[in-house]
């Protein structure tokens, strides 16, 4: 929730209690003005315990969320994310002659951000931004988000002495029911953005000419592509006057 809609929400919870700003106020022992400024959406200036406060006058409860990136820190900063950098890591450090930086941050004009992994390959010149999800959340956020660190990654490679000849993406989705499905939901954006799939990042890694934008999931990434096996049934053909061995017990010819 943001500022303005909190302090929307704190406004639309007096009125419907029938109280006024000094009520409110005097309920949680704060001024008129703070209450005020924060059902204006002015939560910036405020301290956390005084909105607390403010929101315990009216019966209602604050809860803190903390998000980055359009995920929950705690995927971000988890045991799934850890893995799936790790796996990235480990599959850059095996394509001689990548080298990589990890949880590069940036603050280029007013734009902030962290890039969890940025490669180069210093014989093509190519530089490789990754993006790991363990959940996909907002898929326009993620292309508008990719969209922002192709633009920025010239000057960011700057500060590492890597003049990039061409700038790709990768992101790279954790396996699972639930991103599958918001892939699929939203393909046509996902697709226009990351045309390419793992199996041809991979071969691109090789041996990197010209740009990619590819997407992935984590299973592309640790084992391959998935093939299907079928294990076949071989029947055989019981000859006339023959038994089959029962309980192990095989009768001598």
């Amino acid at each position: 929730m943001d500022d303005v809609r909190l302090g929307n929400t704190l406004r639309v919870l007096r009125i419907r209690k029938h109280l006024r700003q000094a009520d409110v106020a005097r309920r949680a022992g704060v001024r008129r003005e703070t209450v005020s400024r924060l059902e204006r959406g002015g939560l910036d200036r405020a301290p956390l315990h005084r909105i607390r406060a403010v929101a315990n006058a009216l019966g209602a409860t604050l809860d803190v969320h903390l998000r980055w990136q359009g995920a929950d820190l705690d995927r971000v900063t988890g045991a799934a994310h850890a893995d799936l950098h790790e796996a990235l890591v480990g599959l850059l450090g095996r394509r001689h002659p990548w080298v990589w930086r990890g949880e590069v941050s940036y603050s280029i004009y007013g734009e902030r951000g962290v890039i969890d992994i940025l490669a180069w390959h210093e014989p093509s010149r190519s530089l490789l931004i990754i993006e790991l999800k363990t959940e996909l959340v907002d898929p326009q956020e993620l292309v508008s988000t990719m969209d922002r660190r192709m633009r920025l990654a010239h000057r960011v490679a700057a500060r590492f002495g890597w003049k990039p000849a061409t700038v790709s993406c990768w992101v790279v989705l954790s396996e699972g029911t639930t991103n599958r499905r918001r892939v699929e939901r939203h393909r046509r954006l996902l697709r226009t953005a990351f045309p390419a799939d793992g199996q041809a990042l991979r071969t691109w890694l090789r041996a990197p000419s010209g740009g990619i934008s590819a997407l992935s999931f984590w299973s592309d990434v640790r084992l391959g592509p998935v093939r299907r096996t079928v294990s076949q049934t071989k029947r055989v053909r019981r000859t006339r006057g023959s038994s089959p061995e029962r309980g192990g017990a095989g009768g001598s010819a």
